[in-house]
């Protein structure tokens, strides 16, 4: 099928469906990263085939979680659809508070979605939210940095083979900084690193029995291995770049590596953006040689709260930004490397995106990642980046707080890691795991 008469069929079928509803004005929550931000400029498209108009609510990512959490909470009703991950997404569906997308288009192509995005947004096999983009983390580094200093990147580096490569890149008088790692304290911020790089160096947030497990040598020798990589060779004020803070330092030319969302790949490699953008590898996320590797599975997605008065619509809008022809859309106008990645199979059947120099690299990480069985020794919990459990936003985000606080040099790792054993063993008391 052409992409053309594929347009033509998702046109129809949108419109179709379009016209059995009155026009409505959509509010959709949705976080302030490139992909999403370049969805908003395509907005007209999807009205001018539906008649639906879409008020956005773009919000910085630790903002957002808090919002959209309090609001389906408390069935505040400001949203129609909200952008939500694959930690909120089995919980909020098992509780009733989301809207099953089980009766999408037959056009749509519900089996076409990644099974590992589609799994992480189901709950017993049903749909509760469709991914905008899927992603997992890797190493994105400076070939010409690495071929200055001697040295060549593995495709699967260790944590060692990271470390001696930050050592040989950075250059601290010309604003070079061999790593730069996200810092900023909060669940989906540097917990959601720091936590995917213990898995690999043997750690876990809980045993079996829910105890804490920040007292053990695994995660000291996390942190204090994360601490020594930044303090000798990352940016200064570290603590507080996050997402967003690092890939504008990257763009700039001022990291040899950053280790983060696959999703970057397509902004660090955008001439247009990026100052370095013909001088990026790409290699998987390290690992110790334990096991698991040190990166993440996740998938920005769009869910509709349960309660809308807007439902059919709000599904249309889900069906136009998620589908085969979305993606085309944007590889047409910006190219096949700015489309969102990593949630269908056929973009990676694709031979034109195969082409893309990322490409191969997303779809291994993503495929290396394993939310069921995420550290070396067993959990209690799903989740490779987090514990898939209600009460984990609240108390990792203190934990980050904790962590970062090292980072900037008030306190220990030793203070940090205490604090944190004691305060997650409280919470996980209140809420009667023990």
């Amino acid at each position: 099928m052409t992409c053309t008469l594929r347009a033509l069929l998702g046109a129809t079928a949108l419109s179709v469906v379009g016209g059995m509803a009155a026009a409505e004005t959509l509010t959709i929550a949705t976080v302030n990263n490139g992909d999403m931000i370049r969805m908003q400029g395509y907005t007209d498209d999807f009205t001018a085939k539906t008649g639906h108009e879409v008020e956005w609510v773009t919000l910085e990512e630790n903002v957002l979680r808090q919002r959209v959490t309090t609001d389906i909470s408390t069935k505040g009703g400001q949203f129609d659809i909200m952008t939500i991950g694959m930690y909120e997404t089995p919980i909020w569906g098992k509780q009733g508070w989301l809207v099953p997308l089980d009766d999408l288009s037959a056009e749509y192509d519900t089996d076409d979605l990644l099974p590992a995005m589609a799994g992480g947004l189901s709950v017993d096999g049903t749909l509760y939210a469709a991914p905008f983009y899927g992603e997992s983390s890797m190493v994105m580094y400076r070939k010409d940095l690495m071929e200055a200093a001697g040295m060549e990147m593995p495709e699967a580096p260790t944590w060692d083979d990271i470390k001696a490569a930050a050592e040989a890149m950075t250059d601290k008088d010309a604003e070079v900084y061999g790593i730069c790692l996200r810092g900023k304290a909060g669940w989906g911020e540097n917990m959601a690193f720091l936590t995917a790089m213990s898995n690999s160096f043997g750690a876990r947030w809980f045993d079996e029995d829910w105890n804490p497990q920040f007292d053990g040598e695994a995660w000291k020798a996390t942190l204090d291995f994360y601490l020594d990589l930044m303090n000798n060779y990352g940016p200064p004020g570290a603590a507080n770049n996050g997402f967003n803070e690092n890939l504008a330092l990257f763009q700039q030319g001022k990291c040899g590596m950053w280790i983060d969302a696959t999703v970057a790949a397509s902004f660090v490699t955008n001439p247009d953006d990026s100052t370095v953008a013909d001088s990026v590898g790409f290699a998987l996320a390290p690992d110790t040689g334990k096991g698991p590797r040190g990166n993440w599975l996740w998938a920005w997605a769009l869910g509709i709260p349960a309660g809308t008065q807007k439902e059919d619509a709000a599904k249309q809008f889900i069906e136009w930004a998620t589908s085969k022809e979305y993606i085309e859309m944007v590889a047409e106008k910006e190219g096949w490397a700015n489309v969102p990645p990593g949630a269908r199979k056929s973009l990676y059947e694709n031979p034109e995106y195969q082409k893309v120099p990322f490409a191969e690299m997303t779809l291994k990480s993503i495929e290396t990642a394993n939310p069921n069985q995420p550290t070396v020794d067993p959990v209690p919990y799903i989740g490779v980046q987090f514990a898939a459990i209600p009460e984990f936003a609240g108390f990792a985000t203190q934990v980050g707080q904790e962590f970062s606080a090292a980072l900037a040099g008030q306190q220990t790792s030793d203070e940090a890691l205490a604090k944190a054993q004691d305060l997650v063993n409280e919470e996980m008391e209140a809420a009667g795991y023990k």
